[in-house]
């Protein structure tokens, strides 16, 4: 019997390029989304043009869509549930449309799943917010970067949970009520607490998508303002790699379901703000044009994902590495100039 993956959020960076592979794997796809972000129309008509006859799409905004929502998700083998507010900043401003977004729209998944006959697998992508801040860790300062000079592995999923800014609440209160969900319904869930996810397909903005965003900029002349030191590091995760982690926890569900895992590239994948306009300049001519500005509120100064879970577990880690994965974004930037520049217009 034929596969099938639904995704919510599926028009958005990370759930088009999910699309892409696993139909690639050999599965059919329904992508729902509501459209509302900008350059979600670049990105089915990019994969309608790749995948003609395999793809699905249902305009379903999962605030209010549980009717929609019930039927579609009954029909599938596996749920990706990427939709909801993802920046931060724009959390801050405006907390309620970020709660419904995370909050609600992800108990109306549940529920769908819960509710149908045969409860498919849940896949939900969290974040390295719920960690908070880490101030208490023993942040170092060198020269170009943070550093956590007692986890020179990173973070693992033993840290406590620290639900800082509205977007930490919201995504920390979902990825617990997904995590629980799983417990007391005994439903195959499974939570991803990402870190920074870059690739092709991504329009990155001031608020989201950091490292798309500054090569967008320096490639078309564009002033950036960094927020605070740009020491700031994150570790970075090609797209491609989370895929086949997320097809990992389908395939071993035995081993993944109840449970939940970092997903990020890991000590050898980090990289600081000014180390990566360093990276511009030296290795592809593009130098960034910034100013500073003060500290973000709710932002980390430094977060490294310990995957060892991950590896022990869904025998999963980065196969791209940063020094690679990187050129290839550029590339595809590059190469998609003409949307770039309508999307930036």
């Amino acid at each position: 019997m034929q596969k099938k993956i639904l995704i919510t959020g599926g028009a958005g960076f990370i759930g088009i390029n999910a699309a892409d592979y696993f139909i690639r794997d050999g599965w059919d796809v329904t992508i729902l989304d509501n459209l509302s972000r900008k350059g979600v129309d670049f990105n089915l008509k990019w994969i309608n043009e790749e995948h003609p006859s395999r793809i699905s799409f249902v305009k379903v905004d999962v605030r209010y869509d549980q009717d929609i929502l019930n039927r579609e998700l009954s029909a599938h083998d596996a749920v990706l549930h990427l939709a909801g507010q993802v920046a931060v900043t724009t959390s801050v401003l405006d907390p309620r449309d970020d709660f419904e977004n995370n909050v609600l729209g992800t108990i109306n998944v549940l529920e769908a799943v819960r509710n149908a006959p045969t409860p498919p697998i849940l896949i939900f992508a969290s974040t390295n917010k719920v960690y908070g801040n880490l101030e208490h860790l023993g942040i170092e300062e060198t020269k170009v970067r943070y550093d956590l000079k007692d986890y020179p592995e990173g973070i693992s999923e033993t840290q406590q949970l620290d639900f800082h800014s509205p977007y930490g609440c919201s995504k920390g209160a979902a990825d617990q009520y997904v995590h629980d969900y799983g417990r007391i319904y005994n439903l195959p869930t499974v939570v991803f607490r990402q870190s920074c996810i870059y690739g092709p397909n991504q329009f990155g903005v001031e608020d989201q998508g950091w490292m798309a965003w500054f090569s967008v900029a320096s490639l078309f002349n564009k002033p950036v303002t960094v927020y605070g030191t740009g020491k700031q590091v994150r570790d970075a995760l090609h797209v491609k790699d989370l895929c086949g982690l997320y097809k990992s926890a389908i395939e071993n569900i035995d081993k993944a379901r109840g449970e939940v895992f970092n997903a990020g590239g890991g000590k050898t994948n980090s990289t600081s703000v000014l180390e990566f306009f360093a990276n511009l300049e030296n290795n592809h001519d593009l130098p960034v044009q910034y100013d500073f500005s003060e500290e973000r509120r709710g932002d980390q100064k430094v977060f490294i994902s310990d995957n060892t879970k991950a590896k022990n577990q869904l025998n999963w880690e980065p196969k791209i590495a940063f020094q690679d994965g990187a050129p290839m974004m550029i590339d595809w930037i590059k190469d998609n100039t003409d949307k770039i520049k309508i999307f930036y217009a």
